[in-house]
């Protein structure tokens, strides 16, 4: 599966901060938990990856 192939999959997302200052990810579909914990710098890159795909969303 990739980027674009579609998926009927549905799945909750939480993310918020751990008490070991990590920002958590935590993906829950059918059964399964991902929890992903990233560095707040790494938090910060992935958040400007999303506002870019957002914005060239929004280009097309």
């Amino acid at each position: 599966m990739g980027i674009n192939t579609p998926s009927d999959i549905a799945a909750e997302l939480s993310i918020g901060p751990t008490d070991r200052h990590m920002v958590r990810v935590f993906i829950a579909a059918d059964g399964v938990e991902i929890p992903m914990d990233f560095m707040p710098d790494e938090a910060e890159e992935i958040a400007r990856e999303l506002m870019a795909a957002a914005q060239a969303c929004r280009e097309k």
